[in-house]
């Protein structure tokens, strides 16, 4: 990160910021960049570089012209100012419900590309003094699971309009092909993320399913496009019809794969497979099923149709493949999870300044270290920030003319600001995840309790207020839709939420995937949340004497029995909740994920990550069950694999090659 650079564009900002009449090109390269232009030439350059970095944030620098020159194209007559009202965030109040559901939508993203950006949003309306300090509903937490790298890759690629490159899983030709496309939108539908765009060698829009794309996304950062006007994702994808009803035909194994056999349509004896059984199964979209079924490997066969099959066995094959690749040095470093965020830049760091001196206007006296906190910084990156500040300021160069800031005996004071005291408007992604993040949560305030005041839903209202407070950009918020993340299982829902306030136990049948088997329990309900629509609820299992955590779509009954909560584990503090439990019997497995699994390190609690040279991920992850390795590494057909142990590596290869060879598919080198 280049310090100079950084205190350049902020001292630009400043002078441009507190003139009325604007400043002329010989001041600025004198009292700006004295020690970055040693010339004119490098000094225009710089400058328009400059003028267009802060265009990045929103800030319109006025070319003023001499009148006595009137009409000459003079640079050196030219004359340059910002407005002070100039990309402004207006004032925002909300009211403790509106800042709740806010919350709640913010957090959605806490995963997912937006994160970032959502978090960016509230800490301008923090700074602004708008933004109600507030807890969120009990027990609820709504998060959105990213379909994986692609994802992100395609949100920074739309919002950068740069066109992307990605291999495809083409539906009508069922081949895999090269698309490069210009990103228009991002949206949800029918459980699956999808990206709408312009397909470039068909000259014509398209709409392509994130879980199709078959390799990484390569974004073509030369290139450059502008999106239709008023283009709007939720239009685009309420045109899209769900694929029709299909039937597949398998063959599995005797008492084995509950889930499946609870959704067969029809059940016989398979004549020519001795053993086992013959079902019929509703499916939509093959891929999304065949994902399923490449998980149970050897205990299902698909007979029928053909397209299910190959797409089976394709993410078998990937999976043998990548377990036959030479193995990567397991070298990871000592301070643990290597974070995969993009490196820092000059612009990434002013945008924190922007930030930073609002809040400390409106929050004066706070610790040092809770202001870090609040910034998701270090303690020396805070300082490193706070010491640019206090450097920067005027052209004229006097103590007044500085910005000024004290932090003694760790608390942050700041006296003078320099018209900085107001964050900046929304940028196009921080309006995209607020409003969309809204409009997702659909009626699940109403749900978890959040109060309405007098005008309105909290939900309603809050979203007015955003959508005019994001001006320009809340139109541009239309390029990303999503789904509600209200649950599908409102009544269970419900009867959780009410245990969790009145403190009583719940009687439930649950159906176990990993164990095949439904069980009965009584359990302590101690919080919800989701990934997109499906939900969980965490819980004391009594019969487990552990905390565990049930989805709610696996839960076949559920009532109180009549007793009060034991007592004997409360709801964890971290956001968001753990999907899954540490348990001291963890076994500990070394993975290698690909570029575009590297997402898993996040969905499984990675302790230890190391970034590998093509972008994929080494991942220390603690597993409860080893058994389920194997389906694990099979549904994720060739994103991940086990290193070591050994034997659970061999375990689950012995598990894919026996899938295979039910088809007569090759399998490489075998397993040990």
């Amino acid at each position: 990160m280049s310090a100079s650079r950084t205190e350049r564009l902020l001292n630009l900002l400043l002078a441009l910021l507190n003139t009325k009449v604007g400043l002329p090109r010989a001041v600025l390269r004198e009292k700006v960049y004295h020690d970055s232009a040693d010339n004119d030439v490098a000094f225009g350059r710089m400058f328009e570089r400059d003028k267009v970095d802060l265009k990045q944030f929103g800030f319109e620098i006025e070319t003023l012209m001499d009148p006595r020159n009137f009409g000459a194209d003079d640079p050196a007559s030219a004359r340059y100012r910002i407005g002070k009202d100039s990309n402004r965030l207006p004032d925002v109040s909300l009211t403790p419900a509106e800042s709740t559901v806010l919350l709640l939508a913010a957090q959605l993203w806490e995963r997912a590309a937006l994160g970032s950006a959502a978090a960016n949003a509230v800490r301008k309306l923090q700074a602004a003094g708008g933004f109600r300090d507030v807890d969120l509903p009990a027990g609820v937490q709504p998060r959105i699971k990213p379909a994986g790298q692609a994802f992100d890759d395609v949100v920074a690629a739309m919002h950068g309009k740069h066109p992307i490159r990605f291999g495809y899983q083409a539906v009508s030709t069922g081949r895999e092909e090269v698309r490069e496309v210009e990103p228009w939108g991002l949206g949800s539908r029918f459980g699956q993320w999808y990206l709408v765009g312009l397909d470039r060698g068909r000259g014509a829009k398209r709409v392509f399913r994130l879980s199709r794309m078959t390799t990484a996304i390569s974004v073509l950062t030369t290139g450059s496009f502008h999106p239709p006007k008023d283009f709007n994702a939720r239009a685009e994808l309420d045109e899209l019809n769900e694929l029709p009803v299909r039937q597949a035909t398998l063959v599995i194994d005797k008492d084995k794969l509950l889930a499946l056999r609870k959704k067969a349509t029809s059940l016989q004896d398979a004549p020519d497979e001795s053993g086992r059984d013959r079902i019929t199964v509703d499916f939509r979209d093959p891929e999304q099923l065949a994902e399923e079924l490449a998980s149970y490997g050897p205990h299902v066969k698909v007979t029928g149709p053909a397209e299910l099959s190959a797409a089976v066995v394709r993410r078998l094959q990937a999976a043998a493949d990548f377990d036959d690749a030479p193995l990567p040095p397991l070298e990871f470093p000592e301070a643990g999870r290597a974070p995969r965020a993009r490196k820092r830049t000059s612009e990434d760091q002013l945008a924190r300044m922007l930030q930073l001196v609002p809040f400390l206007v409106h929050h004066q006296g706070l610790h040092i270290q809770e202001v870090a906190d609040h910034f998701g910084i270090s303690r020396k990156a805070l300082i490193d920030d706070l010491k640019i500040l206090i450097c920067s300021g005027l052209p004229e160069g006097y103590p007044d003319d500085l910005l000024d800031i004290q932090w003694e005996n760790d608390h942050v004071y700041i006296s003078e600001h320099l018209d900085l005291n107001r964050p900046v408007r929304f940028s196009e992604e921080e309006a995209a995840a607020l409003l969309t993040g809204l409009a997702m949560l659909g009626d699940l305030p109403a749900l978890a309790g959040v109060p309405e005041d007098g005008s309105g839903s909290a939900l309603e209202s809050v979203t007015i207020k955003l959508t005019g407070a994001a001006g320009e950009a809340a139109r541009l918020a239309g390029s990303v839709s999503g789904q509600s993340v209200a649950p599908e299982q409102a009544q269970a829902f419900a009867a959780i939420t009410q245990a969790i306030r009145e403190g009583r136990q719940l009687r439930l049948r649950y159906f176990s995937l990993q164990r095949d088997e439904v069980t009965e329990r009584d359990v302590d309900p101690l919080r919800l949340y989701s990934l997109d629509s499906t939900w969980y609820f965490e819980a004391y299992c009594h019969s487990k004497a552990g905390v565990r955590n049930f989805r709610l779509d696996r839960v076949e009954s559920l009532e109180p029995n009549g007793r009060a909560v034991s007592g004997s584990a409360t709801a964890g503090q971290d956001f968001p909740a753990r999907l899954f439990t540490p348990g001291e019997d963890d076994v500990l497995v070394c993975l290698e994920l690909t570029r575009q699994g590297a997402g898993l390190a996040d969905d499984y609690y990675a302790e230890r990550t190391a970034p590998l040279p093509d972008g994929g991920l080494l991942a220390e992850v603690r597993f409860g069950d080893a058994g389920w390795l194997p389906m694990f590494v099979s549904q994720h057909g060739g994103s991940v694999r086990i290193l070591e142990p050994e034997s659970l590596r061999q375990e689950t290869r012995a598990w894919i090659d026996a899938a295979l060879v039910q088809y007569d598919s090759p399998t490489g080198t075998k397993a040990g």
